[in-house]
């Protein structure tokens, strides 16, 4: 399929009343001089944007031109697919659609005819929204591309794009060599009749990026605009913002194709390790210590005991003090057994790891979101933070702030977190990351005072 950018290279802000520029065909230099716009008011883009008061109803707005309206224009359906975007996608339509799949079992088979029907309605007579979700390879963008396509025999405009390349267009309209005007582009997809997204979620983009789709998808639900999205994740993956709009029933039609992965191992990211459950229980810890006196076996019966009224009722922070082998790790994971048999989301995170998985994920080449991630440990029901005592003065600004970022929004809502460390020196306590620490009314620190279990092959 040719680029969104090299089609928008092509146009012209000149065409329209108000310069409004969009998708143009492409024509060798000899088809251009031979084949002058059959439209003088659009250029045959199909759209203007008028100059009118502030105050009035159409300020800001794109309308379909005149040239729209006539139906027997036998170059309609050129106009219509040149603004559509389709490219090579042009081919995919609901006739040539095989609904026995590709040797799908009978299940998928099921679902795909299902999504087949409901989406041959929608490009029928085009009302709220559809989601298709499923995924690779289970028939998702061909059947919203089926839509497009019939959208366009139908005489009615649409727009397909894959959210990337969306997202990377929206970026480059600020470049000052780009041909086309962010508010053009912007106001082309926020207002096109028939929005069709591709792939919404699989976006590794920036918070700026991020809230102009908000913006483009939150007018259009305002709006009850038609629009068609393509999920290749489930939707409880996305931002909760999205998930609140995607669960609107009155406006939202659903169709799923078979169960969606979640991109990137995601949704294992921040799992406690299945052997480190099977071993690490309240019932397996071993109060007497390896060789401990008879404080620090008391030590280790209060240390129990707290992470048991922890696991209970986690309220506020935790934090586990002591040397490397004294039982912090294995009442973290003893909590965590607790809280997953309960069905909330644990999250458990060497912070050095923690942090090196978020700056991959910030690349340009990151195949899953920077967003999503962070904002799963940012709002985890328990977040649990192993090596806390790390080196901060060989840690970047950027992992600085993101962890600051990621504590002060856990200690402002008074989210549950359990913190570990070998060691909390006066130095580290007056650095700003370890200062929520030192909050009474929401931290309990347990100092644990025990013989390294795993001497002389004593487990833990």
């Amino acid at each position: 399929m040719e680029s969104l950018g090299d089609i928008l290279r092509r146009s012209t802000p000149e065409n329209g009343l108000g310069g409004m520029a969009y998708p143009d065909l492409h024509l060798s230099e000899e088809e251009d001089r031979l084949e002058p716009p059959a439209c003088s008011i659009c250029g045959d883009f199909g759209w203007v944007r008028v100059e009118v008061p502030i105050n009035h109803p159409y300020f800001g707005k794109v309308i379909p031109c005149r040239c729209q309206q006539r139906e027997d224009d036998p170059s309609r359906l050129a106009r219509l697919q040149r603004y559509s975007n389709m490219g090579s996608l042009t081919r995919l339509n609901f006739q040539a659609t095989r609904l026995e799949g590709r040797g799908a079992d009978a299940e998928k088979l099921g679902l795909f005819r299902e999504a087949y029907e409901r989406s041959l309605a929608f490009a029928e007579d085009p009302q709220g929204w559809l989601v298709l979700s499923g995924p690779s390879g289970s028939g998702k963008t061909h059947l919203a591309a089926a839509i497009a396509n019939r959208a366009v025999e139908r005489g009615q405009p649409v727009f397909f794009v894959f959210v990337p390349d969306l997202l990377d267009h929206l970026r480059s309209t600020f470049s000052p060599t780009s041909e086309v005007s962010y508010d053009q582009f912007f106001e082309q997809v926020r207002n096109t009749p028939l929005l069709v997204l591709d792939d919404l979620g699989r976006q590794s983009t920036t918070p700026w990026a991020e809230e102009k789709l908000y913006q483009i998808l939150n007018h259009r639900y305002t709006a009850q605009m038609p629009t068609v999205l393509t999920l290749s994740l489930p939707i409880g993956e996305l931002d909760p913002s999205w998930q609140t709009r995607l669960g609107d029933t009155e406006l939202v039609t659903t169709c799923p194709l078979g169960t969606t992965r979640i991109v990137g191992s995601l949704g294992h990211w921040g799992m406690v390790e299945p052997e480190l459950r099977r071993r690490m229980t309240f019932e397996s810890f071993d109060v007497r210590g390896n060789r401990a006196s008879p404080s620090q076996k008391q030590n280790l019966e209060a240390a129990l005991q707290m992470a048991v009224n922890f696991a209970k009722d986690p309220d506020g922070w935790l934090v586990f003090i002591g040397p490397r082998g004294c039982g912090k790790t294995h009442l973290s994971v003893a909590i965590a057994n607790e809280r997953l048999k309960l069905g909330q989301d644990v999250r458990y995170f060497l912070v050095a790891d923690l942090l090196d998985r978020l700056r991959d994920a910030f690349s340009p080449d990151s195949t899953v979101s920077y967003y999503r991630l962070f904002e799963q440990v940012r709002t985890a029901d328990l977040l649990i933070l192993r090596g806390f005592d790390f080196d901060m003065q060989h840690t970047s600004p950027w992992a600085r702030e993101k962890l600051q970022q990621l504590l002060v929004h856990r200690h402002d809502a008074r989210l549950p977190t359990l913190i570990t460390a070998a060691d909390l020196g006066e130095e580290k306590r007056a650095d700003p990351i370890f200062s929520r620490l030192q909050d009474v009314t929401l931290v309990n620190i347990m100092p644990i005072d025990a013989p390294d279990y795993r001497y002389q092959g004593r487990n833990r």
